[in-house]
């Protein structure tokens, strides 16, 4: 599965979610895997350096 795939997986079982305490799980994964789509976008744009810096 990729990033984009489980992203949208995300968004489906959030707007689904009918608990209020699932629906915020749900969407705290979802800012997760959003947030590592846009490092993977950024080092592929050579905007973010994938080395450590030690």
């Amino acid at each position: 599965m990729t990033i984009e795939q489980h992203i949208e997986e995300l968004r489906r079982e959030m707007s689904e979610a009918v608990d209020a305490s699932e629906r915020r799980q749900i969407e705290a994964e979802l800012e997760c895997a959003q947030a590592e789509l846009a490092i993977i976008v950024a080092e592929q744009d050579g905007e973010l350096d994938a080395e450590t810096p030690f």
